[in-house]
């Protein structure tokens, strides 16, 4: 459940930390997912790993960046165990369309 983070976030919304809350929160959200779908290989805990999507989504476009290494572990290990889940490639796509914008610094 995400009731904490959305408090923090609430806290911080007029705050200069609020940026870096929300890039922490990315990272750790990437690596949530990347630990699922190494120790979940079978696709059990899909309610949680749709949220977790969802929530990945939303701070991709909120923030417009994540940590090089992170996206590479995502993307390997998501292609890896989750290549036919079509929540997973909607937002690897949507993903990919903010990532590699021209002015990012994964398009480099």
């Amino acid at each position: 459940s995400w009731t904490v983070a959305d408090a923090i976030s609430r806290v911080l919304e007029n705050s200069e930390e609020l940026h870096s809350w929300r890039t922490c929160l990315l990272s750790a959200c990437v690596k949530a997912l990347v630990a699922m779908y190494s120790t979940s290989k079978d696709e059990s805990k899909q309610g949680v790993e749709r949220s977790m999507l969802l929530r990945l989504e939303e701070l991709l476009h909120v923030v417009g960046a994540v940590d090089p290494d992170d996206w590479y572990s995502l993307v390997k290990a998501g292609l890896k165990y989750r290549y036919r889940d079509e929540a997973f490639l909607k937002v690897l796509n949507v993903a990919i369309q903010l990532l590699y914008k021209k002015e990012s610094p994964l398009s480099q």
